[in-house]
């Protein structure tokens, strides 16, 4: 396999010199040599952009597009239904369940994971033990969201003597709940563990930011009698705004892929399905279906990646 990819590379690197020789080497009679370079010019960027261009058509654009129009075909892949999927997925209640419940996720998670972040990095940024503290908060990161999800399943178990909020309601001598099959509030249990896991991401980033804003404006502001809060609100998070939205909506795009931390806690039970995990439930007995759930989240996802990306050139320039 090896030698394979090694023998197409070759041929490929000698069919583009040969190709570049001969633009240069053999002009058209019509065409005086300074013209026959400048068309030679011309010519090689997109010499050297197609290897990049055809990778990105073969595994970015033909599955998009595959994907789209399988999503026309009914669950035997043979019947072509056209937009059938998407009306039967538009006109059932748990579709809806699910996007409601994303949109929450969506509100909830990037808000709260990039406050706390924010909080956490400012906290820390001027204490002896900061950093032991930091690598506490951004360990979670490390773990996996299955794992995460089966820390915190012990967390949330009704059985008071593994689980801490029915140990707490226990000692207090309360009956022990299940907290996730508390209809509506049961999704904010599940998003928690998110906020737990992304605010270690967020944390890095914005405290990066905040060392990066010059002393000096912090200096004048405390000249002119600013307190610790006008400090902060006022001079620091305007400086780094740019950074918090880039944070934010990257957060938002994972927000919008995420279906382990669901399908391990709950399954989508007690109406807590969100789109990937309400995808995953037909991806093994409804290919059209499914595929059509996964076009919508695509069509969701792409329009916060472009800002995202245009946010972050901003940063950079």
């Amino acid at each position: 396999m090896i030698s394979a990819v090694f023998a197409v590379a070759v041929t490929a690197m000698l069919a583009y010199y040969l190709l570049k020789f001969a633009l240069w080497a053999f002009p058209v009679d019509t065409v005086s040599p300074g013209d026959n370079i400048n068309r030679a010019n011309k010519v090689r960027p997109w010499l050297f952009l197609f290897p990049a261009m055809f990778a990105l058509g073969l595994y970015l654009a033909y599955p998009v597009v595959g994907s789209f129009w399988r999503s026309l075909f009914d669950r035997s892949g043979a019947n072509f239904i056209g937009f059938g999927n998407y009306m039967d997925l538009f006109a059932g209640s748990s579709f809806r369940t699910a996007v409601f419940n994303n949109l929450m996720w969506v509100l909830v998670v990037p808000a709260m994971a990039t406050f706390f972040g924010l909080l956490v990095a400012q906290l820390t940024d001027r204490l002896k033990w900061g950093n032991i503290a930091k690598s506490l908060i951004f360990m979670p990161m490390a773990i996996s969201f299955v794992g995460a999800s089966l820390i915190w399943k012990f967390v949330y178990s009704a059985n008071p003597d593994i689980g801490i909020i029915n140990a707490t309601r226990d000692f207090f001598g309360m009956a022990p709940v299940d907290p996730v099959q508390i209809p509506f509030w049961n999704n904010f249990f599940l998003m928690f563990i998110l906020v737990w896991i992304q605010t270690g991401f967020a944390m890095v980033i914005l405290s990066a930011a905040l060392r990066g804003i010059p002393e000096e404006t912090i200096e004048a502001a405390i000249i002119d009698g600013a307190n610790p809060f006008q400090v902060f609100f006022s001079i620091k998070v305007p400086q780094i705004m740019g950074t918090i939205v880039v944070v934010w909506t990257t957060i938002t795009i994972l927000v919008l892929k995420v279906f382990d931390i669901v399908y391990t806690m709950t399954g989508g039970n007690f109406g807590t399905h969100i789109l990937p995990s309400y995808m995953m439930t037909y991806m093994f007995r409804d290919d059209g279906r499914a595929t059509a759930v996964a076009f919508v989240i695509m069509i969701l996802v792409l329009p916060v990646m472009i800002w995202n990306i245009r946010q972050a050139n901003k940063e950079m320039r």
